[in-house]
């Protein structure tokens, strides 16, 4: 039986990579999803492959940076689809250097899409929280809701080369151990995921300058992908012998998602392939 039936999920930055698998793997399960992505192709083309499948689907175009983002993205899913049980923060991106060449704008451009926006869709979401565990405490029910934070084991062992985006994802775990004390009385588990080494294009494998992606975020054009050696190297340091797929790391957020995790809140879940 489906385990997420009649349930509400948003997912930031879902029209690609880890956050599609990760829309596509609540779908699956019966959950009505809000899609997000900069680019309203990837967002409508998630939608309609879950459309397609029998389940209910609908797009939120947009940066999470924008100042009322969480407000449009928790009220996409409260016009749409009357409820919301799932949130899931999983944009971001990484722009990384070293401290004494890292500019003033890469550390506040990651600090913001990995700390303020999740911050922002979280405040956004609270009211309606609130007011709908004090209804369900009144009807003498016990509904629990979901929150999943993305972080990294750079958040939690720090990189070299990364230290905008080691600060930035140490702040989300603050974060969500803080909520997670908050919000307990409103039957809301609030947890991280910290991956480890995820193949996907932002950490795909590249030859040389003459093959090396870019992702061009507010006007930057960044450079994305690890060297092939370092990816060796990487990956034969991990126990269980190489990276994850998108569809692994999909699977541990789903984990904190379903009524088998009620009980878990303030937790980060490392999923790295035994690899801290």
């Amino acid at each position: 039986m489906s385990k997420l039936v009649d349930k509400v999920a948003i997912v930031s930055g879902s029209g690609r990579g880890i956050g599609r698998e990760i829309a596509l793997k609540l779908a699956s399960e019966g959950a009505a999803v809000v899609i997000n992505d900069l680019d309203a192709e990837p967002a409508q083309a998630v939608v309609q492959e879950i459309v397609a499948a029998g389940g209910k689907a609908v797009a939120c175009v947009g940066s999470v940076t924008d100042a009322d983002f969480g407000t449009r993205f928790v009220g996409t899913a409260l016009q749409t689809f009357g409820r919301l049980d799932i949130i899931v923060n999983n944009a971001g991106y990484t722009w990384d250097n070293v401290i004494q060449k890292m500019t003033d704008e890469q550390w506040s451009a990651i600090m913001d899409v990995h700390v303020t926006a999740p911050f922002r869709i979280l405040r956004a979401a609270a009211d309606y929280f609130r007011e709908a565990a004090k209804k369900e405490a009144e009807a003498g029910q016990e509904v629990f809701r979901k929150v999943v934070n993305i972080s990294s084991v750079s958040g939690v062992m720090g990189n070299a080369g990364q230290a905008n985006y080691s600060a930035g994802k140490a702040a989300i775990n603050g974060l969500t151990k803080a909520l997670a004390k908050e919000w307990g009385r409103y039957k809301v588990n609030v947890n991280s995921v910290a991956f480890g080494l995820i193949k996907t294009r932002l950490t795909e494998a590249t030859a040389g300058s003459d093959n090396t992606s870019t992702l061009n975020i507010g006007g930057n054009e960044i450079k994305v992908g690890v060297n092939p050696q370092l990816m060796k190297n990487i990956e034969s340091m991990i126990p269980l012998g190489r990276g994850g797929t998108p569809v692994e790391a999909a699977g541990s957020v789903y984990l904190l998602c379903i009524p088998e995790s009620n009980y878990i809140t303030g937790q980060v879940l490392i999923c790295g392939g035994g690899r801290p």
